[in-house]
Protein backbone atom coordinates (compact mmCIF):
# COMPACT_ATOMS: atom_id res chain seq x y z
CA UNK A 1 0.00 0.00 0.00
CA UNK A 2 1.80 2.91 -1.42
CA UNK A 3 1.95 6.28 1.34
CA UNK A 4 -0.23 8.78 0.65
CA UNK A 5 1.31 12.03 -0.12
CA UNK A 6 1.10 15.53 -0.51
CA UNK A 7 -0.47 17.47 -3.43
CA UNK A 8 1.95 19.96 -4.99
CA UNK A 9 2.95 22.42 -2.42
CA UNK A 10 4.47 25.42 -4.86
CA UNK A 11 0.63 25.09 -6.55
CA UNK A 12 -1.18 25.53 -3.29
CA UNK A 13 1.12 28.40 -1.89
CA UNK A 14 1.05 30.12 -5.59
CA UNK A 15 -2.96 30.15 -5.39
CA UNK A 16 -3.45 31.23 -1.79
CA UNK A 17 -0.84 33.77 -1.88
CA UNK A 18 -2.89 35.21 -4.71
CA UNK A 19 -6.38 35.07 -3.37
CA UNK A 20 -5.28 36.30 0.39
CA UNK A 21 -3.37 39.23 -1.46
CA UNK A 22 -6.73 39.34 -3.65
CA UNK A 23 -8.42 40.36 0.07
CA UNK A 24 -6.11 42.52 0.73
CA UNK A 25 -5.67 44.80 -2.54
CA UNK A 26 -10.01 44.65 -3.04
CA UNK A 27 -9.53 46.26 0.67
CA UNK A 28 -7.52 49.22 -1.27
CA UNK A 29 -9.13 49.68 -4.18
CA UNK A 30 -12.94 49.72 -2.99
CA UNK A 31 -12.39 51.81 0.76
CA UNK A 32 -13.64 55.02 -0.69
CA UNK A 33 -16.57 53.45 -2.84
CA UNK A 34 -17.88 51.56 -0.30
CA UNK A 35 -17.70 54.40 2.41
CA UNK A 36 -19.48 56.35 -0.05
CA UNK A 37 -22.18 53.68 -1.63
CA UNK A 38 -22.34 51.87 1.42
CA UNK A 39 -21.39 53.76 4.52
CA UNK A 40 -18.55 51.54 5.26
CA UNK A 41 -15.24 51.32 4.08
CA UNK A 42 -14.96 47.49 4.97
CA UNK A 43 -18.43 46.55 3.27
CA UNK A 44 -16.73 44.75 -0.07
CA UNK A 45 -13.62 43.56 1.35
CA UNK A 46 -15.86 42.03 4.38
CA UNK A 47 -17.14 40.17 1.53
CA UNK A 48 -14.58 39.16 -0.66
CA UNK A 49 -12.94 37.40 3.03
CA UNK A 50 -15.78 35.37 3.13
CA UNK A 51 -16.03 34.12 -0.33
CA UNK A 52 -12.15 33.23 -0.08
CA UNK A 53 -12.22 31.83 3.05
CA UNK A 54 -15.37 29.38 1.65
CA UNK A 55 -13.25 28.97 -1.97
CA UNK A 56 -10.26 28.06 0.49
CA UNK A 57 -12.41 25.61 2.33
CA UNK A 58 -13.86 24.06 -0.77
CA UNK A 59 -9.93 24.18 -2.25
CA UNK A 60 -8.95 21.97 0.63
CA UNK A 61 -12.20 19.32 0.44
CA UNK A 62 -11.88 19.30 -3.66
CA UNK A 63 -8.08 18.28 -3.30
CA UNK A 64 -9.42 15.26 -0.72
CA UNK A 65 -11.60 14.05 -2.79
CA UNK A 66 -10.91 11.48 -6.38
CA UNK A 67 -11.49 13.95 -9.01
CA UNK A 68 -11.97 10.09 -10.70
CA UNK A 69 -15.64 10.51 -9.79
CA UNK A 70 -15.84 13.58 -12.28
CA UNK A 71 -15.73 10.89 -14.98
CA UNK A 72 -18.34 9.03 -14.25
CA UNK A 73 -20.86 9.29 -16.87
CA UNK A 74 -23.41 10.52 -14.43
CA UNK A 75 -21.91 13.00 -12.66
CA UNK A 76 -20.80 14.42 -16.69
CA UNK A 77 -24.39 14.88 -17.64
CA UNK A 78 -25.77 16.06 -14.77
CA UNK A 79 -22.91 18.70 -14.55
CA UNK A 80 -24.27 19.46 -18.35
CA UNK A 81 -27.67 19.59 -17.46
CA UNK A 82 -26.99 22.09 -14.55
CA UNK A 83 -24.97 24.50 -16.87
CA UNK A 84 -27.32 24.67 -19.31
CA UNK A 85 -30.23 25.37 -17.04
CA UNK A 86 -28.24 27.96 -14.43
CA UNK A 87 -27.28 29.28 -17.92
CA UNK A 88 -30.84 29.65 -19.18
CA UNK A 89 -32.31 30.53 -15.68
CA UNK A 90 -30.37 34.12 -15.33
CA UNK A 91 -32.54 35.55 -17.84
CA UNK A 92 -35.58 35.60 -15.85
CA UNK A 93 -33.62 37.59 -13.66
CA UNK A 94 -33.59 41.60 -13.71
CA UNK A 95 -30.69 42.57 -15.48
CA UNK A 96 -27.18 44.73 -13.87
CA UNK A 97 -25.54 47.34 -15.71
CA UNK A 98 -27.07 45.93 -18.87
CA UNK A 99 -26.39 42.23 -18.70
CA UNK A 100 -28.39 39.18 -17.04
CA UNK A 101 -25.46 37.19 -15.61
CA UNK A 102 -26.25 36.53 -12.10
CA UNK A 103 -28.42 33.94 -10.28
CA UNK A 104 -30.13 36.87 -7.70
CA UNK A 105 -30.30 35.50 -4.04
CA UNK A 106 -31.29 36.64 -1.11
CA UNK A 107 -27.95 37.85 0.67
CA UNK A 108 -26.06 36.52 -2.55
CA UNK A 109 -25.56 36.18 -6.49
CA UNK A 110 -23.83 33.50 -8.58
CA UNK A 111 -23.04 33.59 -11.54
CA UNK A 112 -23.01 30.15 -13.77
CA UNK A 113 -20.52 31.42 -16.60
CA UNK A 114 -18.13 30.78 -13.72
CA UNK A 115 -19.33 27.67 -13.50
CA UNK A 116 -19.69 26.39 -17.25
CA UNK A 117 -15.87 26.62 -17.64
CA UNK A 118 -14.57 24.05 -15.14
CA UNK A 119 -18.14 22.07 -16.87
CA UNK A 120 -16.78 22.24 -20.26
CA UNK A 121 -13.66 21.30 -19.12
CA UNK A 122 -15.25 17.98 -17.54
CA UNK A 123 -17.07 17.30 -20.07
CA UNK A 124 -14.17 17.83 -22.83
CA UNK A 125 -11.67 15.58 -20.37
CA UNK A 126 -14.08 13.02 -20.61
CA UNK A 127 -15.01 12.85 -24.14
CA UNK A 128 -11.15 12.99 -24.96
CA UNK A 129 -10.30 10.04 -22.76
CA UNK A 130 -13.25 7.88 -24.21
CA UNK A 131 -12.25 9.17 -28.06
CA UNK A 132 -8.21 8.51 -27.47
CA UNK A 133 -6.80 7.66 -30.82
CA UNK A 134 -9.77 9.45 -33.15
CA UNK A 135 -9.05 12.78 -31.85
CA UNK A 136 -9.57 13.56 -35.40
CA UNK A 137 -12.53 11.56 -36.07
CA UNK A 138 -15.56 14.40 -36.92
CA UNK A 139 -18.57 12.73 -35.77
CA UNK A 140 -17.30 10.77 -33.20
CA UNK A 141 -15.31 13.58 -31.33
CA UNK A 142 -15.19 16.97 -32.96
CA UNK A 143 -18.70 17.29 -33.57
CA UNK A 144 -19.43 16.62 -29.71
CA UNK A 145 -17.07 18.85 -28.48
CA UNK A 146 -17.81 21.76 -30.80
CA UNK A 147 -21.21 21.56 -30.04
CA UNK A 148 -21.13 21.53 -26.32
CA UNK A 149 -18.61 24.35 -26.22
CA UNK A 150 -20.27 26.08 -28.74
CA UNK A 151 -23.81 25.85 -27.10
CA UNK A 152 -21.83 27.30 -23.79
CA UNK A 153 -20.53 30.48 -25.95
CA UNK A 154 -23.74 31.38 -27.31
CA UNK A 155 -25.41 31.27 -24.03
CA UNK A 156 -22.14 33.17 -22.02
CA UNK A 157 -23.14 35.36 -25.38
CA UNK A 158 -26.13 36.34 -25.15
CA UNK A 159 -25.90 37.48 -21.35
CA UNK A 160 -23.88 39.32 -22.72
CA UNK A 161 -20.34 38.18 -21.96
CA UNK A 162 -17.80 38.21 -24.73
CA UNK A 163 -14.88 37.64 -22.35
CA UNK A 164 -16.21 34.73 -20.66
CA UNK A 165 -17.32 33.10 -24.19
CA UNK A 166 -13.69 33.88 -25.35
CA UNK A 167 -12.14 31.41 -22.33
CA UNK A 168 -14.62 28.95 -22.93
CA UNK A 169 -13.09 29.12 -26.99
CA UNK A 170 -9.48 28.94 -25.44
CA UNK A 171 -10.22 25.88 -22.57
CA UNK A 172 -11.52 23.69 -26.00
CA UNK A 173 -8.84 24.73 -28.62
CA UNK A 174 -6.34 24.00 -25.48
CA UNK A 175 -7.66 20.61 -24.37
CA UNK A 176 -7.35 19.31 -27.86
CA UNK A 177 -4.41 20.61 -28.69
CA UNK A 178 -3.14 18.48 -25.56
CA UNK A 179 -5.10 15.24 -26.58
CA UNK A 180 -3.33 15.73 -30.30
CA UNK A 181 -6.11 16.84 -32.71
CA UNK A 182 -5.34 18.20 -35.89
CA UNK A 183 -4.43 21.79 -36.37
CA UNK A 184 -6.09 22.07 -39.32
CA UNK A 185 -9.70 21.39 -37.26
CA UNK A 186 -8.09 23.52 -34.18
CA UNK A 187 -7.62 26.09 -37.11
CA UNK A 188 -10.96 25.84 -38.16
CA UNK A 189 -12.93 26.59 -34.45
CA UNK A 190 -10.05 29.47 -34.24
CA UNK A 191 -11.59 30.62 -36.99
CA UNK A 192 -14.99 30.32 -36.57
CA UNK A 193 -14.60 31.52 -32.96
CA UNK A 194 -12.70 35.13 -34.44
CA UNK A 195 -15.44 35.58 -37.18
CA UNK A 196 -18.26 34.96 -34.44
CA UNK A 197 -16.28 37.41 -31.86
CA UNK A 198 -16.02 40.09 -35.00
CA UNK A 199 -19.77 39.61 -35.88
CA UNK A 200 -20.68 40.05 -32.23
CA UNK A 201 -18.51 42.84 -31.92
CA UNK A 202 -19.89 44.41 -35.19
CA UNK A 203 -23.33 43.64 -34.41
CA UNK A 204 -23.05 46.40 -31.00
CA UNK A 205 -22.75 49.46 -31.39
CA UNK A 206 -21.53 49.96 -27.91
CA UNK A 207 -18.76 47.62 -28.31
CA UNK A 208 -17.48 48.86 -31.55
CA UNK A 209 -17.02 52.38 -29.23
CA UNK A 210 -14.50 49.55 -27.07
CA UNK A 211 -12.91 49.04 -30.20
CA UNK A 212 -12.19 52.47 -31.45
CA UNK A 213 -11.73 53.42 -27.78
CA UNK A 214 -8.99 50.58 -27.72
CA UNK A 215 -7.38 52.22 -30.86
CA UNK A 216 -7.50 56.02 -30.24
CA UNK A 217 -8.39 56.61 -26.80
CA UNK A 218 -7.41 60.16 -26.11
CA UNK A 219 -9.73 61.33 -29.26
CA UNK A 220 -12.73 60.88 -26.27
CA UNK A 221 -10.65 61.03 -23.05
CA UNK A 222 -14.23 61.66 -21.15
CA UNK A 223 -16.38 59.22 -22.97
CA UNK A 224 -15.59 55.78 -24.66
CA UNK A 225 -11.97 56.31 -23.89
CA UNK A 226 -12.28 57.34 -20.61
CA UNK A 227 -12.06 54.51 -18.46
CA UNK A 228 -8.43 53.31 -20.67
CA UNK A 229 -7.20 56.21 -20.20
CA UNK A 230 -8.27 55.73 -16.26
CA UNK A 231 -6.34 52.60 -16.75
CA UNK A 232 -3.09 53.36 -18.18
CA UNK A 233 -3.05 56.85 -15.88
CA UNK A 234 -3.02 54.34 -12.77
CA UNK A 235 -0.52 52.33 -14.32
CA UNK A 236 1.64 54.86 -15.37
CA UNK A 237 1.83 56.92 -11.98
CA UNK A 238 2.70 54.20 -10.33
CA UNK A 239 6.24 54.48 -11.60
CA UNK A 240 8.89 51.16 -10.61
CA UNK A 241 8.09 51.14 -7.07
CA UNK A 242 4.35 52.49 -6.62
CA UNK A 243 2.56 54.89 -4.46
CA UNK A 244 2.44 53.08 -1.48
CA UNK A 245 -0.55 50.80 -0.33
CA UNK A 246 -3.73 52.68 -0.16
CA UNK A 247 -1.92 55.56 -1.69
CA UNK A 248 -3.53 55.39 -4.94
CA UNK A 249 -5.16 57.84 -6.36
CA UNK A 250 -7.08 57.02 -9.40
CA UNK A 251 -9.70 54.44 -7.35
CA UNK A 252 -10.67 57.42 -5.69
CA UNK A 253 -13.95 57.52 -8.07
CA UNK A 254 -11.91 58.11 -11.42
CA UNK A 255 -11.22 54.56 -12.37
CA UNK A 256 -14.17 52.57 -12.76
CA UNK A 257 -14.48 49.05 -11.40
CA UNK A 258 -11.34 49.94 -9.68
CA UNK A 259 -11.59 46.56 -7.37
CA UNK A 260 -13.23 43.94 -9.82
CA UNK A 261 -11.56 44.32 -13.16
CA UNK A 262 -9.32 46.62 -13.22
CA UNK A 263 -7.98 45.57 -10.01
CA UNK A 264 -4.63 45.61 -11.84
CA UNK A 265 -4.06 49.36 -12.41
CA UNK A 266 -4.63 49.39 -8.73
CA UNK A 267 -1.53 47.15 -8.27
CA UNK A 268 0.46 48.85 -10.78
CA UNK A 269 -0.63 52.48 -9.24
CA UNK A 270 0.57 51.83 -5.87
CA UNK A 271 3.04 48.96 -5.98
CA UNK A 272 4.82 50.01 -9.14
CA UNK A 273 6.33 47.35 -11.65
CA UNK A 274 7.78 45.31 -9.13
CA UNK A 275 4.29 44.84 -7.66
CA UNK A 276 3.08 44.23 -11.08
CA UNK A 277 5.89 41.97 -12.11
CA UNK A 278 5.79 39.77 -8.96
CA UNK A 279 1.99 39.12 -9.50
CA UNK A 280 2.82 38.35 -13.31
CA UNK A 281 5.61 35.88 -11.52
CA UNK A 282 3.20 34.16 -9.36
CA UNK A 283 0.63 33.53 -12.07
CA UNK A 284 3.95 32.17 -14.62
CA UNK A 285 4.42 29.67 -11.01
CA UNK A 286 1.28 28.87 -11.23
CA UNK A 287 1.36 28.12 -14.80
CA UNK A 288 4.42 25.98 -14.46
CA UNK A 289 3.34 23.64 -11.55
CA UNK A 290 -0.53 23.12 -12.62
CA UNK A 291 0.82 22.26 -16.40
CA UNK A 292 3.63 20.04 -14.27
CA UNK A 293 0.89 18.39 -12.34
CA UNK A 294 -1.21 17.72 -15.53
CA UNK A 295 1.29 15.96 -17.05
CA UNK A 296 1.91 13.78 -14.45
CA UNK A 297 -1.68 13.14 -13.80
CA UNK A 298 -1.96 9.10 -13.20
CA UNK A 299 -4.20 9.16 -16.28
CA UNK A 300 -5.46 10.74 -19.83
CA UNK A 301 -8.57 11.96 -18.11
CA UNK A 302 -6.61 13.96 -15.14
CA UNK A 303 -4.23 14.90 -17.68
CA UNK A 304 -6.33 16.69 -19.96
CA UNK A 305 -8.90 17.84 -16.96
CA UNK A 306 -5.50 19.99 -15.57
CA UNK A 307 -4.84 21.02 -18.63
CA UNK A 308 -8.29 23.15 -18.97
CA UNK A 309 -8.64 24.31 -15.53
CA UNK A 310 -4.68 25.86 -15.85
CA UNK A 311 -5.09 26.74 -19.44
CA UNK A 312 -8.60 28.59 -18.25
CA UNK A 313 -7.16 30.55 -15.40
CA UNK A 314 -4.07 31.17 -16.73
CA UNK A 315 -5.77 32.74 -20.30
CA UNK A 316 -7.47 35.20 -18.44
CA UNK A 317 -5.10 36.43 -16.13
CA UNK A 318 -3.19 37.38 -18.91
CA UNK A 319 -6.38 38.49 -20.92
CA UNK A 320 -7.36 40.99 -17.96
CA UNK A 321 -3.58 42.15 -17.85
CA UNK A 322 -3.33 43.13 -20.95
CA UNK A 323 -7.35 44.97 -20.83
CA UNK A 324 -5.25 46.95 -18.36
CA UNK A 325 -1.76 47.94 -20.11
CA UNK A 326 -4.46 48.71 -23.30
CA UNK A 327 -2.78 45.74 -25.65
CA UNK A 328 -6.37 44.11 -25.94
CA UNK A 329 -10.13 46.07 -26.47
CA UNK A 330 -11.82 46.65 -23.08
CA UNK A 331 -13.69 43.73 -22.13
CA UNK A 332 -15.64 42.99 -18.34
CA UNK A 333 -13.26 40.08 -17.16
CA UNK A 334 -11.85 39.48 -14.09
CA UNK A 335 -8.28 38.76 -12.87
CA UNK A 336 -8.02 35.29 -11.52
CA UNK A 337 -7.59 34.57 -7.29
CA UNK A 338 -7.61 38.56 -7.10
CA UNK A 339 -10.53 40.77 -8.48
CA UNK A 340 -13.62 40.94 -5.93
CA UNK A 341 -16.62 38.47 -6.84
CA UNK A 342 -17.99 35.49 -5.14
CA UNK A 343 -18.64 33.09 -7.68
CA UNK A 344 -15.27 33.32 -9.49
CA UNK A 345 -13.35 33.20 -6.04
CA UNK A 346 -15.26 30.55 -4.86
CA UNK A 347 -15.58 27.95 -8.63
CA UNK A 348 -12.18 29.09 -9.17
CA UNK A 349 -10.67 27.88 -6.01
CA UNK A 350 -12.37 24.85 -5.97
CA UNK A 351 -10.83 24.00 -9.85
CA UNK A 352 -7.70 24.47 -8.08
CA UNK A 353 -8.83 21.76 -5.51
CA UNK A 354 -9.21 19.35 -8.35
CA UNK A 355 -5.96 20.04 -10.00
CA UNK A 356 -3.88 19.66 -6.68
CA UNK A 357 -5.66 16.08 -6.28
CA UNK A 358 -4.47 15.36 -9.58
CA UNK A 359 -1.35 16.38 -8.31
CA UNK A 360 -1.45 14.14 -5.61
CA UNK A 361 -2.77 10.94 -7.14
CA UNK A 362 0.45 11.90 -9.57
CA UNK A 363 2.77 12.38 -7.27
CA UNK A 364 1.71 8.74 -5.47
CA UNK A 365 1.62 6.97 -8.86
CA UNK A 366 5.39 7.73 -9.10
CA UNK A 367 6.45 6.88 -6.14
CA UNK A 368 4.74 3.83 -6.30
CA UNK A 369 6.15 3.14 -9.48
CA UNK A 370 9.51 4.49 -8.00
CA UNK A 371 8.95 1.70 -5.65
CA UNK A 372 8.38 -1.20 -7.79
CA UNK A 373 11.69 0.20 -10.16
CA UNK A 374 13.78 -0.14 -7.33
CA UNK A 375 12.14 -3.64 -5.81
CA UNK A 376 12.85 -5.16 -9.54
CA UNK A 377 16.17 -4.12 -10.16
CA UNK A 378 17.05 -5.53 -6.06
CA UNK A 379 15.10 -8.62 -7.19
CA UNK A 380 17.23 -8.81 -9.98
CA UNK A 381 20.50 -8.23 -8.20
CA UNK A 382 19.34 -11.12 -5.71
CA UNK A 383 18.93 -13.46 -8.85
CA UNK A 384 22.40 -12.76 -9.88
CA UNK A 385 24.41 -13.62 -6.92
CA UNK A 386 22.07 -16.42 -6.49
CA UNK A 387 22.72 -18.06 -9.55
CA UNK A 388 26.61 -17.27 -9.21
CA UNK A 389 26.22 -18.82 -5.47
CA UNK A 390 26.59 -22.56 -6.44
CA UNK A 391 29.81 -22.08 -8.47
CA UNK A 392 31.32 -19.70 -6.26
CA UNK A 393 30.92 -22.39 -3.23
CA UNK A 394 32.63 -25.33 -5.53
CA UNK A 395 35.57 -23.51 -6.10
CA UNK A 396 38.94 -24.17 -3.88
CA UNK A 397 41.99 -22.65 -4.13
CA UNK A 398 44.78 -25.32 -4.75
CA UNK A 399 46.79 -26.86 -2.30
CA UNK A 400 43.85 -26.79 0.30
CA UNK A 401 41.14 -29.68 1.05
Amino acid sequence: MAKKLQADEWLFAATAGLALFGVVMVYSASADVAHAQQGDQYFYVKRQAIWTVAGLALMLAASQTDYTILKRRGVVVALLAVTVAALCVVFAFSPTNGARRWIKLPGASLQPSEFSKLTLAVFLAWLLERRAGDEGAIRKTLVPAFGVTGLFVLLVAAEPDLGTAMMLGVICLAMLYTAGARLTHLGTLAAAGVFGAVAMIVAAPWRMKRLWAFLDPWADPQGSGYQVVQSLIAVGSGGTHGLGFAEGRQKMFFLPYAHSDYIFAVVGEELGLLGALTVLAVFGLFLWRGVRAALRAPDRFGMLLGMGIVAGIVAQALFNMSVVLSLVPSKGIPLPFISYGGSSMLLTLGAVGVLLNISQQGTEQAAVLHARIQAEATERVAARVRERMPAAQQWRPEGRG
